[in-house]
């Protein structure tokens, strides 16, 4: 793929106001312009961001109906009635059902979770559930990760005497469900000061509530924290503010003192003498939990991640990571039909979005699928299939467009929808795919930007490579947890040579193991340009050329420094 690369060098003006933060905190003015890039311009500020405070979580009490929701949970159990904990079938769901449920079962034994079947009841709280909840004597849900938008199916809970409780993050209707407290940061009249809560970050805050309410210390909650790292890295939800203390201390969590069943997870996947990371949880751990739901039932997740029993646990997770191994092969086989279907489709040139539909597809797998043709052709992307009569799917963005808003302007064609900016699920009629598919892309043309349409690699700052000492990369370090709103820096360096030892390595000679330097320093770099070994016949002809890149530790040689290569342009490109 050809990237556009984005670079905005810093206005001389931010120079020096990075530099005069340089001097007051004792690191690199690049990294001070980072810092600043983040809106962190004080000392304190710094301080905050580098070493994030449990005690500067928010008070959970200013959520909307949150003493409403504690006051609730709180009679259920002084009446003994019987609680259900339900959520969704993926990761921030099922890590969901298991914190509450997990904390819970410490004062209350009168407790049972449900999570409904992808493939029998669908996404969300269903009349199936509500009837399981009823025959089981039920009298309270708490719903995670779903449930703001089940307004007849709550009524119909109501008609039973079942009350419910609503943690959700996803984006209400104007209309919300009758139901006994509605937690979501995300309400049009929220008054929480940090609305990018995961689902399983909003059942924290419930639990954090329930436990200042009842005099319980908040150390009891603290080993509950991996589960919401967990939730926070596999839902893609922003790094910043709340979501950054509760990712930092729950990666603490996760690789001294793990649960069980992440113990057993991290084992499976070859994590274990590794300091795991949120790109581990993205690429390796969610993945296998999430393939539970997508291969057979979400509950099998819960079951894995309420275990005590190592024993236990590891059978759960080898079992979960042959789901996953299931799932690898249909999203390959998916993802090749969906390129042949892609490739078919008239004037694609000039489409600004993918719409596809194939009533065979698995449906556990047609989120991945949407996720590859928006990095393979950089549009948004709906990939659909039939279940129990409707053309069900889902739908993934590309940076910066918000495909919710692009589907809630088709909402008059669907049965049902729901998501984030980057990420959504919706039904139709299979009659309507046809008009859906003509309207979603005139909405995304009519909305979506130039430069959304074309892969860019967003350059954060220019260096040589004698800036990339021990300390600069020391420090670097401490912008650790990565991801949305803080993502890991992309560094260019203009004008490097191959050093003369630079070689294709790879089982099929696909990466370019390299040793590079430039005109500044007496640096050699290490790099590793994985998938770019075309580019290694231009690089041995001694020409200079530029190369953008993160910088990590050598997985080999802890301590050593390694770039790895994003994308490599001739100089004067």
């Amino acid at each position: 793929m050809r990237y556009k690369w984005n670079y905005q060098p810093p206005t001389l003006e931010q120079r020096e106001e990075a530099r005069a933060l340089a001097k007051e905190i004792g690191i690199s003015p690049i990294l001070c312009h980072l810092l600043r890039q983040r809106g962190i311009k004080t000392a304190d500020a710094v301080k905050k961001f580098f070493r994030p405070q449990l005690h500067d979580l928010h008070d959970p009490f200013l959520m909307n109906d949150m003493e409403a929701a504690v006051k609730r949970l709180n009679k259920a159990m002084g009446r003994k009635e019987r609680i259900l904990i339900y959520g969704d079938y993926d990761v921030d769901g099922t890590t969901a059902v298991a914190l509450v449920y997990k904390f819970l079962q410490q004062f209350y034994s009168n407790i049972d979770y449900y999570i409904p079947d992808r493939y029998n009841e669908g996404y969300g709280v269903t009349t199936k559930g509500v009837d399981y909840a009823y025959e089981t004597g039920v009298k309270l849900v708490i719903v995670l990760d779903c449930g703001i938008k089940a307004v007849e199916e709550i009524a119909y809970a109501k008609e039973k005497g079942i009350d419910f409780i609503i943690c959700d993050h996803h984006v209400p209707d104007d209309v919300l469900p009758d139901a006994a407290a509605i937690l979501n940061p995300k309400r049009a009249d929220s008054t929480y000061p940090y609305e990018h809560l995961s689902g399983c970050g909003v059942g924290f805050k419930f639990m954090q509530a329930f436990a200042q309410n009842n005099g319980i210390e908040f150390h009891q909650l603290t080993p509950l924290l991996d589960l919401v790292a967990v939730s926070i890295a596999s839902d893609i939800v922003p790094i910043m503010g709340e979501n950054r203390i509760l990712a930092y201390h729950g990666l603490r969590q996760l690789n001294a003192n793990p649960c069980m069943g992440l113990k057993a997870i991290i084992d499976v996947c070859g994590l274990t003498e590794k300091e795991i990371n949120m790109s581990d949880i993205v690429f390796k751990i969610g993945p296998r939990i999430n393939a539970s739901g997508r291969i057979q039932k979400g509950k099998e997740a819960v079951d894995l991640l309420i275990e005590k029993d190592y024993k236990q646990a590891h059978e759960k997770g080898n079992l979960i990571n042959s789901y996953n191994e299931q799932r690898k092969d249909l999203d390959k086989t998916m993802t090749e039909e969906a390129n042949k279907i892609v490739d078919s489709l008239e004037n694609l040139s000039e489409r600004r979005s993918i719409v596809i539909y194939n009533e065979e597809w698995h449906k556990g797998v047609i989120g991945i699928v949407a996720s590859r043709l928006t990095e393979i052709y950089y549009r948004p992307a709906v990939v659909l299939t039939r279940t129990e009569g409707l053309a069900t799917g889902s739908a993934r963005s590309v940076s910066g467009f918000d495909v919710y808003s692009a589907i809630e302007h088709c909402r008059d064609l669907l049965e049902n929808f729901g998501g984030h900016t980057y990420a959504a699920g919706l039904s139709m009629k299979v009659e309507n795919v046809e008009e859906f598919t003509r309207r979603f892309e005139e909405y995304v043309t009519n909305h979506i930007l130039p430069e959304q349409t074309s892969a860019t690699i967003d350059i954060d700052a220019q260096l040589d490579f004698r800036d990339i000492t021990p300390k600069f990369f020391f420090d670097l370090k401490k912008f650790n947890p990565f991801g949305p709103e803080n993502h890991k820096p992309v560094f260019a360096t203009l004008n490097v040579y191959d050093y003369g030892t630079s070689k294709v390595v790879g089982r099929e000679q696909e990466h370019i193991k390299m040793e590079l330097v430039d005109n500044k320093s007496n640096n050699v770099m290490n790099g590793i340009a994985f998938g770019q070994s075309s580019q290694v016949r231009y690089i041995k002809t001694k020409q200079s050329f530029n190369i953008c890149y993160t910088i990590e530790e050598n997985s080999h040689k802890r301590g050593d420094i390694q770039l790895q290569i994003e994308d490599i342009k001739p100089s004067g490109f």
